[in-house]
């Protein structure tokens, strides 16, 4: 049994490799990841993981993991910046407030799909201008959903979260093992 990542994410190999999972290959995903007129964080962090995961080929004995991670202000999706502008706007908006990360990951072996979807409420401090100018002239923003990664610098702008660290860096790893072993794939071997 082959396990296909379907995702270009460093930070989801690092992830794995911390369970001691190594995939046999690495596949991204090409897909517009657009959400739909209306839609909602949660079911759109879903939709993206499963989208992903159908869109790599693969054997039919073969695994395909995918996550999606999307940071939610309320009803708002706050994707990936586009710009340092873009970037600014959203850790502002996120400054003195709790926001949630949700990751939903989807595993998919032929036509049969496992998936989880973890939501992580997150408290990020206000930032000075020193703090974001800092931030941004580092450069981590950039493909990051609401424009930071809390392995980070930005770590310390977090000082309470609730839920799965791991699934804010974008890949939770309770849930995936679980999914893993649900499929059969040999998590732990002696």
């Amino acid at each position: 049994m082959r396990l296909i990542l379907g995702s270009a994410s460093p930070r989801r190999r690092d992830l794995l490799a911390q369970i001691g999972v190594v995939p046999d290959a690495v596949h991204p995903a090409y897909i517009d990841e657009s959400p739909a007129r209306g839609e909602l964080p949660r079911p759109y962090c879903a939709r993206m993981a499963r989208e992903k995961a159908e869109a790599v080929a693969a054997d039919d004995g073969d695994l395909v993991l995918s996550a999606d991670t999307t940071v939610a202000m309320g009803r708002r999706i706050l994707g990936k910046p586009d710009d340092a502008g873009e970037a600014a706007a959203y850790l502002t908006a996120l400054g003195g407030r709790r926001h949630r990360v949700i990751t939903a990951v989807a595993l998919r072996r032929g036509a049969r799909l496992w998936q989880r979807e973890v939501v992580t409420a997150v408290k990020m401090k206000r930032l000075s201008d020193a703090e974001l100018n800092a931030y941004l002239d580092s450069g981590e923003w950039q493909g990051k959903a609401g424009g930071y990664g809390a392995q980070g610098l930005a770590g310390a702008f977090i000082p309470w979260l609730s839920g799965s660290f791991s699934g804010v860096v974008g890949l939770p790893l309770a849930e995936t093992a679980t999914l893993l072993q649900a499929a059969g794939y040999p998590l732990y071997r002696a």
